[in-house]
């Protein structure tokens, strides 16, 4: 047994050495009978290899199942968007709704049940978009790649993990001063072009790194920037608004700011301490521009099973009821997480004591949004084809260039609604102790002991602008909805169409129709002079306080040829949430404090619920070694994710208010008394390694999710409210509620390969058959958000010592994906990318890099494909072509300056 465990040390303490300095040519003289090295050549280069056997290492000795990413160097990733980096690990898929990787998915589970943490630790994150629900996944937006030494991915659980991630949980590591050399220094600058933005855009990153001589002391200072100019282009439905479907461009001007600083202290080999600061920042300001097209009174030539024309064309002989209109949503919007985090950690032979305190904290949300639309072009002007019978609308008309002359002549007005400001706040103060005690024992040889208490704040606000009486030139009011104080109508002598728009052309949809581009800053002073007034809309606040704590016993053993690790992981959660109640009794706008949803009020006063649950989670990992290269792994553990937060809060609101869709209309309620998504998951895998990073494997794994957080839909019921929009006095009452779950059941096949001429290969397939209760989600699909049955990787590298190329595929097979508001419920086809990335060593301190991502351009279709029980609107039904978005490819070229 002694025998064969040093020789597993022996291994492990080659390809620490290895890594630790960046060394992929190495040769050891060893003698066989004592294993000693001796006369050990260490020759530094660093690169794709190099970052390849890093992960094999971490995955090779972990006890419980892991794959990881790990950096080519300081300040290079693998793949320039680390939602992307992720993607390439089997098992892992990845959502990418505006551009960037922002959620991930592990194995079949949706992305809200993926938990994110930074050195071990949860982070605050929120959302920019209104129409985008508040939950607890992290969104990668935030994280530049250039900051991150590497990614473990945990996909089996152990007890002294947080507890969080029914899929997984995801650890993003930084690096620390005392792990680099002395007066390291990393510059890179680089430059980026979208196909759809058509230009190039900065990015610019640093690190500078130092410790003392007698390496008792270091401090590291990070810094990267990058600002984009993300565009897309897309076509999008609304059949309920008299058919209504739309050329879309939406333009968001980001800049990003990520900070990082850390420093530590290890003032023997014993005692260390060490101190992180990190501070990412997005502004995220973004105009959604749609140029609607009504079927309404055109020629309907097919239809779905609901009775919604599928095919329709509009001649002089079946005029449609209306003109085109143009509209554009203007929106202020920004993120910012802000995170301390401050640990200890003490060593001796017989125990080992760490302690972290900290906290993170994040702003964010939409600071400020205004909407205007206008009727735009003739009936004339919008003969032609809408065809939906395919995988995406297809729009033909008479006229595709509108531009501001093209204002309908007979009513020239332009109206602004949808006014508000939706504040977000989330933070989580941390406090946790590990202790290990290691044992003279011929099988247990440690146990740890630990415990973890947060307290965690998340609030959601919404504040609706109230507009000014507007007078036209005769003095007479001209309010656009007597029963809407939220929206105005500007006349030609307020403000001329072409002061809110005409600023330049944009090309919206698939067909390039050409829109004229709004006058952001002109829209939001137009908006601050009508609109003086902000009122909370009561039914869009909402506050939630966490109280977790948790406490965990765990065991490790080791014998000949196995070793593991079992323990238990206790939780409690204490709820509380405050919002306001309703009071539907009383209608109008008597008190613009009480406004709620147009006409009906809100209580004056706060009203709080409160919950609490605990649970108890074991764990069991076994790593046996069939031989020196060979192991069989197993996991067996249960899991927890508790409900997002938009689902816990208490509130209740109105979904769809007013909206002409009679189908559209919902009061929905949360419930502070969920309990959490809870999974009994089953891991076995094989694993060979041969060769320095070689390895290929195959694992099964099995998740039984026994308890669900899903909606009970109650259609048709009166609720005392009128949405004056369709005269609709029926509402559907949703209520969040715990449901039976599912299960997902899957295996992972990976292949690593390095051939000895500088080439190499990846590949890697996961196979993930999710099914849940068809009655948990309201489009009646039986299976999880997120969740492809099939992922693919394909990578194919070469690297020498000048020279380094990567060329890889990533494809996923179709899933669905479901939000709140306007969005719904719709399947996203399969999905794939051709991505390469290259570099080239000037010399031994300068690289040029080249980048290329989506080669391909390959585009997103979104299809609905609930049937007729389905309780949702009609372009999420019958395989209607919902929404779809041309793809985009960005190049990026840039130079590395390293000492």
């Amino acid at each position: 047994m002694l025998a064969n465990n040093f020789k597993k040390s022996l291994l492990a303490a080659k390809v620490g050495l290895i890594l630790s300095t960046g060394v992929t040519g190495v040769a050891f003289a060893e003698d066989n009978q004592t294993g000693v090295q001796e006369n050990v050549e260490v020759i530094e280069v660093r690169g794709i290899r190099r970052s390849l056997a890093e992960a094999v290492n971490t995955k090779r000795f972990a006890t419980s199942v892991v794959d990881a990413v790990s950096a080519e160097d300081i300040g290079k990733f693998p793949d320039s968007d680390v939602g992307e980096a992720l993607g390439r690990i089997p098992g892992v898929a990845v959502s990418r709704q505006f551009g960037q990787g922002q959620q991930v998915s592990i194995r079949g589970a949706s992305s809200q049940l993926t938990l994110t943490t930074l050195n071990g630790q949860n982070v605050a994150s929120t959302g920019w978009y209104t129409e985008q629900a508040i939950d607890r996944s992290f969104n990668y937006t935030l994280l530049p790649p250039e900051l991150i030494s590497g990614i473990d991915v945990y996909k089996s659980s152990q007890a002294n993990i947080v507890e969080g991630g029914v899929g997984g949980t995801v650890n993003v590591k930084t690096r620390k001063p005392l792990d680099l050399d002395s007066g390291t220094v990393f510059a890179s600058v680089k430059s980026v072009y979208s196909s759809q933005s058509e230009q190039w855009d900065p990015a610019y990153s640093g690190l500078a790194s130092y410790k003392n001589d007698d390496e008792t002391f270091g401090v590291l200072a990070a810094l990267a920037v990058q600002e984009t100019d993300y565009v897309r282009r897309g076509n999008e439905s609304l059949a309920g608004w008299n058919g209504a479907v739309s050329a879309n461009y939406f333009l968001q001007e980001r800049e990003r700011t990520a900070t990082n600083v850390a420093f530590q202290y290890a003032p023997t080999d014993e005692l260390s301490f060490d101190l992180t600061y990190m501070n990412l920042e997005l502004e995220a300001n973004n105009n959604n521009s749609s140029f609607w097209i009504f079927q309404a009174g055109a020629n309907c030539l097919g239809e779905n099973p609901d009775g919604v024309c599928m095919l329709s064309e509009a001649t002089a002989a079946t005029p449609t009821d209306n003109p085109s209109w143009l509209q554009a949503f203007a929106r202020r919007a920004k993120m910012e997480s802000e995170t301390v985090d401050f640990g200890f950690e003490f060593k001796r032979d017989t125990f080992e004591i760490s302690g972290r305190i900290g906290r993170s904290e994040a702003t964010g949300g939409t600071e400020a949004q205004t909407n205007y639309g206008g009727l735009i072009g003739s009936h004339e002007d919008r003969y032609g084809m809408i065809d939906m019978t395919g995988k995406r609308i297809k729009i033909q008309l008479k006229e595709n260039d509108y531009r501001v002359g093209h204002w309908n002549e007979g009513n020239p007005a332009v109206a602004a609604w949808a006014v508000r400001n939706q504040p977000n706040t989330d933070e989580e103060t941390y406090a946790q102790l590990d202790t290990k005690f290691m044992l003279d024992h011929d099988i247990v040889t440690a146990v740890h002991v630990g415990a973890r208490f947060t307290n965690h704040k998340v609030e959601e606000d919404n504040f609706k602008g109230l507009a000014n009486i507007q007078r036209d030139a005769n003095g007479a009011p001209i309010l656009s909805d007597a029963n809407d104080p939220t929206s105005v109508i500007a006349s030609i002598a307020d403000i001329a169409p072409a002061q809110l728009y005409g600023n330049g052309v944009n090309e919206a949809g698939f067909e390039y129709i050409t829109i004229p581009g709004p006058h952001l800053d002109a829209m939001f002073n137009h908006t601050a002079q009508n609109f003086s007034e902000y009122v909370r809309d009561r039914s869009g606040y909402a506050a939630l306080e966490e109280e977790n704590f948790a406490f965990y016993v765990m065991a490790d053993f080791s014998g000949e040829n196995y070793r593991g690790n079992f323990g238990l992981r206790y939780i409690s959660t204490d709820v509380n949430s405050d919002y306001y109640g309703s009071d539907i009794t009383v209608t109008g706008i008597t008190d613009s404090g009480n406004f709620y949803g147009g006409n009906a009020l809100k209580s004056k006063t706060l009203s709080n619920k409160e919950a609490d649950y605990s649970d108890i989670l074991p764990s069991f990992n076994i790593a046996y070694d069939l031989d020196e290269d060979t192991i069989l792994r197993g996991s067996i553990a249960q899991v927890i994710s508790r409900p997002n937060y938009q689902d816990v809060f208490a509130r209740s609101s109105l979904s769809g208010y007013d909206n002409e869709n009679p189908n559209d209309q919902q009061e929905v309620t949360g419930n502070p008394g969920l309990e959490p998504f809870k999974a009994t998951q089953l891991d076995v895998s094989y694993e060979y390694y041969y060769g320095d990073s070689n390895f290929a494997s195959a694992t099964f794994f099995y998740k039984d999710i026994e308890t669900f957080v899903t909606s009970s839909t109650t259609p048709n019921q009166s609720i005392g409210i009128t949405d004056p929009a369709c005269n609709c006095d029926v509402w559907n009452i949703v209520n969040r509620v715990n449901g039976d779950g599912g299960d997902v059941i899957g295996l992972e096949l990976q292949l690593q390969h390095a051939f000895d001429n500088g080439f190499g290969a990846i590949v890697n397939y996961t196979y993930a058959d999710s099914s849940s209760e068809e009655t948990n989600f309201d489009d009646r699909i039986g299976r999880f958000s997120d969740s492809s049955d099939h992922t693919v990787n394909l990578v194919g590298y070469y690297e020498n010592d000048d020279f380094g190329a990567r060329l890889a595929y990533n494809w996923r097979s179709e899933f669905m994906i479901r939000e709140t508001g306007f969005y719904s419920s719709r399947e996203h086809m399969d999905f794939g990318t051709l991505d390469f990335t290259g570099n080239y060593q000037v010399n031994d301190n300068i690289s040029l890099t080249l980048e290329v991502v989506n080669i391909l351009e390959e585009d997103s279709y979104q299809i609905g494909i609930s049937g007729s029980d389905g309780l949702l609107k009609e372009e999420t039904k019958h395989n209607f072509p919902a929404w779809s978005y041309v793809g985009e490819r960005k190049i990026a070229l840039g130079a590395n300056l390293r000492f």
